[in-house]
Order: C-alpha cells, then sequence, then structure tokens
C-alpha cells in the first residue's frame, strides 16, 4: 500500500509539471501568433501570459487542493520538493519557474507591532544579537525600524537615511530591492562591509502583513540561528529536518530555545507558496514574485522587475 501511494504522489507531480510546461508552452505560441507589434510589448505580453498560466495551473491542482483538505505539513513538504524548480524554453523565450515556502523567513517589518509605531522588542533584540555574530552595528536596525514607521511630523528619525533618500518609501519594507537601498545606506554611513557577508534572502521576507507566521518545517539556517541564538551546527541541523516536525518535542530544544522561540509567531503547517518566476529573451529579463495561498486559491504580494 504504502509503495502504492508513492508511486501516485510521483504520478501527480509528474502531471502537474507536465501541466505547467504544456500550458506555458500553447501560450507563448498564441503570443508569438497575436503579438507582432513592438518588442517591448510582445515581452510584456509574454510576461503576463506566462504568471496567468502558472497562476492557472496551481488553481486547477489537484495535489494542492488535498494539501489544503488535508492540512499536510509532509503532503505539503512533498509537493514543494517534487516541483520547487522548473525550467522550459520556447522560440527563445527562458522560463524559469522556482517554488518554495513563503513561510521560511521572518517579514521584517514584523520588527514593527500591528500599531504601526511600537517595536517588539523581543525580535528586535533577537535580530541584534544576530548581527552582532557579523559584527554589524545595532544602528542597522534603527535604520531599518525608520523605513517601517511612517512620516513622522517632528521628524524625530533614528537615522538619517531621508536626508540620504528623502522619497524613500516608509511605511514598511515592500522588496528585496527596497531594503538593498537601506542596506546601502547604512555601508557608506559606517563604512562597514560585513552587511554583505549576511544573506538576507535566507533571513527576510517582505510583507505589509504582520500577523504572518513561520512555518518551521521550511525555517532557514539563518532563521535558526536568530530565533533561538543557536550554534551554526544545531542551525544546520534543525534546517536540513525540515518537512518532520508536527509538534515542539520533535525539535529537541533546550528549556531556554523553546523560550526564544515562542518570541516569534510560529507553526508546522502554512499554506502559503512562494512563486518566482524569471523571464529572459535575448536582452530582456523580467522576474516575478508572488505569494500564492493554497487554501483560497489566490495569488497576493505580487513584484515585477522588469
Amino acid at each position: 500500500m504504502m509503495k502504492m501511494k508513492k508511486g501516485i504522489a510521483l504520478l501527480v507531480t509528474v502531471l502537474f509539471i507536465m501541466a505547467i510546461t504544456v500550458a506555458i508552452g500553447i501560450g507563448l505560441k498564441q503570443v508569438k501568433v497575436a503579438s507582432l507589434n513592438v518588442e517591448n510589448e510582445n515581452f510584456m505580453f509574454q510576461v503576463s501570459t506566462v504568471v496567468e498560466d502558472v497562476l492557472n495551473i496551481l488553481d486547477a491542482s489537484k495535489e494542492l487542493e488535498q494539501v489544503a483538505h488535508n492540512k499536510s505539513s509532509a503532503e505539503l513538504f512533498a509537493f514543494i520538493s517534487s516541483v520547487s524548480f522548473l525550467s522550459l524554453e520556447n522560440s527563445g523565450l527562458k522560463v524559469n519557474i522556482h517554488i518554495n515556502s513563503a513561510r521560511s523567513t521572518v517579514n521584517v517589518n514584523a520588527l514593527i507591532n500591528t500599531d504601526g509605531h511600537t517595536i517588539n522588542a523581543n525580535r528586535v533584540n533577537a535580530l541584534k544579537e544576530y548581527l552582532s555574530k557579523y559584527r554589524v552595528n545595532s544602528g542597522y536596525v534603527d535604520i531599518l525600524l525608520d523605513v517601517m514607521r511612517g512620516i513622522r511630523e517632528d521628524r524625530g528619525y533614528d537615522s538619517a537615511i531621508f536626508n540620504d533618500k528623502p522619497y524613500l518609501y516608509r511605511d514598511y519594507i515592500v522588496s528585496q530591492k527596497h531594503l538593498d537601498e537601506v542596506n546601502d545606506f547604512y555601508m557608506k554611513t559606517y563604512h562597514d562591509n560585513n552587511l554583505k557577508n549576511i544573506d538576507f534572502t535566507q533571513l527576510f521576507y517582505f510583507s505589509n502583513d504582520k500577523n504572518i507566521f513561520i512555518d518551521l518545517n521550511y525555517a532557514t539556517e539563518q532563521i535558526w540561528d536568530m530565533m533561538i541564538g543557536c550554534d551554526k551546527e544545531k542551525a544546520q541541523q534543525l534546517a536540513s529536518y525540515g518537512g518532520t516536525y508536527t509538534s515542539l518535542d520533535a525539535l529537541s530544544l533546550s528549556d531556554k530555545e523553546k523560550l526564544a522561540l515562542a518570541k516569534f509567531q510560529t507553526s508546522f503547517f502554512e499554506p502559503f507558496l512562494d512563486v518566482v518566476i524569471t523571464i529572459t529573451q535575448n536582452y530582456q529579463y523580467a522576474k516575478i514574485r508572488f505569494e500564492y495561498n493554497i487554501r483560497t486559491k489566490k495569488g497576493s504580494n505580487f513584484v515585477y522587475e522588469i
């Protein structure tokens, strides 16, 4: 029976990959015929078509529907592991699709409480301790907080970032590109390049929704390090066993580590996918990233880089 279930799961995964490949392939052929105008317009139309096809395939996926129905962390892990990277090419257009959990990192904007002004001291302190391991000045966190708390009429900011970047958005950090501007200001101001030793793609997620949980089955090595302050070896171990956790007991944490973990919002099943689509054709490039809710079958938090 177990072998039969594994066989069925493999077949479903293969069918899912085939569905995406065929749908996008057909869509691109239609685009080639329908759009013979300006090259840039043609590329934009192709980008739109690819994103729509991927959303349609996710919406129609029976295996994702089953994951949502069963609320199974094991099934979600099996699905993501099987389709984490898809690549195809048609008429010179290259499309790569990366699918992962959208809850493997911490929402940097959750350093501010839901009132939009006060800081979450526990998370701020945990981040400062993590950054100190890389010899990053605590002033970096002050800059982050300034960019999250909106316009302050008294101009009582804790950094001078808006003197240098007066038009920088300051309600919350919206993307990696936005964070890069913060990082660039910090490094120039403090003459400190230690930030370059930190992989922020494995640490921060960006959303204006501060009520987001971290799925411990996908938490990265960097996240474990920041949350419980463990050494690198234990962080790697905790991250490598992802997909098997169903309770706190399975983590083998000390009482001190459990108390540290309680400062963050965590769970063992979060039905949200992080979908990244990169599209290239000749000199043109587009990157689209969005979050997909398996339960509601809706995409959100779209970020386009073209």
